[in-house]
């Protein structure tokens, strides 16, 4: 079998290309034994498409890129 390339692609402009964006955050909760509050540091991570701006998380990706595994199991 010849090697096959898919990529994902954005279902908008269908542009291939993305910029990962982060955004950090502290969530902050209190504890059934303590007076202070403690925290959870979160970073989300976000795929942009750079031609038309359209936002993609990154299970939508890992989504989209197991649908090419299964469409090349099924012809194999």
């Amino acid at each position: 079998m010849d090697d096959v390339q898919d990529f994902f692609v954005c279902d908008e402009c269908e542009n291939k290309d993305f910029e990962l964006i982060y955004n950090f955050s502290l969530n902050f909760h209190g504890v059934n034994f303590s007076e202070d509050l403690i925290y959870d540091k979160i970073v989300e991570e976000t795929y942009q498409c750079i031609k038309c701006k359209k936002k993609f998380t990154k299970k939508q990706i890992e989504d989209g890129l197991a649908k090419f595994k299964e469409m090349r199991r099924k012809v194999s």
